[in-house]
């Protein structure tokens, strides 16, 4: 599995202890790689072009989700909500700020959520790793949530 990640200045020391957490996951870590001030825009860009980049890839080559798994991504700023609010402008990508664990599985549940958006300044490392494991290890239910998703 590998998920994209990326952060600004305020969430890169998050970022590094989640991606730690971690060792079995294969990470595209996209920065930013330092504390100084950064804009986090640029970062979730990054992030989206290889999500979507991924998506349009195995829908060309007719790879179904189900065999590939679906291309997941990991943007954290101070609040989340700048990452979760720039990602959603891209096409084929739902974001989803998340703040605990039952909200990052229902995301992935009932929105096929592909990028998990945290706030390093409101979420403690031990949540963040819980978070992303409930994230990974929830699928998405499909069913009457399939329609839904469709008109996003």
């Amino acid at each position: 599995m590998r998920i994209y990640a990326g952060c600004d200045h305020a969430g890169l020391d998050l970022k590094l202890k989640v991606i730690a957490a971690f060792p079995q996951i294969e990470w595209k870590d996209l920065g930013t790689h330092e504390i100084s001030s950064v804009d986090y825009p640029d970062f979730a860009n990054l992030v989206c072009a290889e999500i979507v980049g991924t998506e349009t890839e195995n829908k060309k080559n007719d790879i179904q989700d189900s065999l590939s798994g679906p291309a997941l991504g990991l943007l954290i700023c101070g609040s989340g909500q700048g990452m979760a609010i720039r990602a959603n402008r891209h096409p084929q990508v739902r974001a989803a700020l998340c703040w605990n664990e039952d909200v990052a599985a229902l995301s992935r549940e009932h929105n096929n959520a592909n990028i998990l958006c945290l706030g390093a300044r409101f979420i403690s490392p031990d949540l963040a790793i819980k978070m992303l494991q409930k994230f990974l290890s929830t699928p998405f239910a499909g069913g009457r949530h399939q329609q839904r998703v469709g008109k996003l």
